[in-house]
């Protein structure tokens, strides 16, 4: 299964193309789902389904299956029906989530809205797996395990904790099934007005793309027919064509030509897209430690970032990054787990080359003397 992601800075027009692309997938002999969070006024199309998805519905069905073991746990709480609970915000993330993990096809296109809610999104996974670790470590679940099975003969008395752990199995396949993460799996396009302010949102948008293993392989830049004349539209142009350049040289670029009004059904979203070949990304590479003198080096690439959006703490045995507001938690392996962070500095910043380099130094607390000895002999 592929899945397309599209977004773009908000009112460029992602739900326009995200229909457009799911037709033409259709059309190819190819089945397709459209993920989406309002309806696609498409009609009906062979080989097409369309899921409009509705936070309120899957918190719904959520609830239905943790409400009764909450209830069971805390009889002394008035656990409400799900009927009558209320969405919490970012319902409409974890929905979308949800069926994405549910849907079978050739290809599914998600229409992500705007560039915040797609990293949103795309962060989703992380940051939920992040929360499971920190609120139920290993340590802890094992416990659970053995609680659960007091409970189960009688031993002990169900409590939240059990509600808690009989959640988790659900969520973890949930994860499982999801490969936004994933370049060969998941696909990454933006779509973009023909404006100065798209250039520097797409240029914001690649390093946080590139934080949770993603980077876009197209964008799709909506241009102004041919034929116009005076000068408002010689202005108009020469901004167009100084944005195409712009935009070329950050990722690879497919116009598609402005309507008068807004295309409806299957054969005017069809005609959007000319022409349609997948074009295959290079994915960032996977963090991994490089030995260097005096200890090793972490390089995560960041392309295009630059110096004053970009954070880096370690917490535990995570290294937290942030750049442009989107934020990610990186395990360290053994390795680096028993090291100390010695610096860190984006080297190439601005370029496409752009890179966190984090250097890595043993630390004296958790190595061995003789091994550190060793070590320092060949640093």
């Amino acid at each position: 299964m592929t899945t397309l992601l599209v977004t773009g800075p908000g009112g460029a027009g992602a739900s326009t193309l995200s229909a457009a692309l799911a037709v033409r997938a259709a059309r190819g002999g190819r089945s397709a789902v459209l993920l989406s969070r309002r309806p696609a006024p498409l009609g009906a199309v062979d080989g097409l389904r369309v899921v409009a998805v509705d936070p309120q519905a899957a918190f719904e069905g959520l609830w239905g299956s943790i409400g009764p073991a909450l209830a069971a746990a805390l009889p002394e709480l008035s656990v409400p029906p799900a009927s009558s609970v209320v969405a919490p915000p970012g319902a409409a993330d974890l929905a979308l989530l949800a069926e994405l993990a549910r849907v079978e096809a050739d290809v599914v296109v998600v229409d992500a809205g705007p560039l915040d809610a797609a990293l949103a999104l795309l962060s989703l996974p992380g940051a939920l797996t992040w929360w499971l670790g920190q609120v139920l470590p290993t340590r802890l679940r094992m416990l659970g395990a053995v609680r659960t099975a007091a409970v189960r003969t009688g031993t002990a008395r169900p409590g939240p904790v059990d509600a808690v752990l009989a959640a988790v199995p659900a969520v973890e396949r949930l994860l499982s099934a999801v490969t936004l993460t994933d370049p060969a799996a998941t696909e990454v396009r933006l779509v973009a007005e023909t404006r100065r302010s798209a250039v520097d949102a797409v240029r914001e948008a690649l390093p946080a793309l590139a934080l949770h293993g993603q980077r876009a392989t197209v964008v799709h830049a909506r241009v102004l027919p041919d034929g116009g004349a005076g000068e408002w539209w010689a202005a108009r142009t020469a901004e167009q064509d100084a944005v195409l350049a712009e935009l070329a040289g950050l990722v690879p670029v497919r116009t598609v030509p402005e309507r008068p009004s807004a295309p409806r059904g299957a054969e005017e979203l069809a005609a959007l897209l000319a022409d349609d070949e997948a074009r295959s990304a290079e994915p960032p590479v996977s963090p991994v430690p490089v030995r260097v003198p005096g200890g090793w080096q972490l390089v995560v690439p960041l392309p295009f970032a630059r110096r004053g959006a970009l954070g880096l703490t370690r917490w535990d045995d995570d290294l937290v990054v942030t750049v442009g507001g989107a934020r990610r938690s990186i395990r360290l392996d053994a390795l680096l787990r028993r090291c100390v962070v010695t610096g860190g500095s984006l080297a190439d910043a601005g370029t496409a080359a752009a890179r966190l380099e984090i250097a890595f130094a043993p630390d004296p607390q958790q190595w061995p003397a003789d091994l550190l000895a060793a070590e320092g002999s060949t640093a």
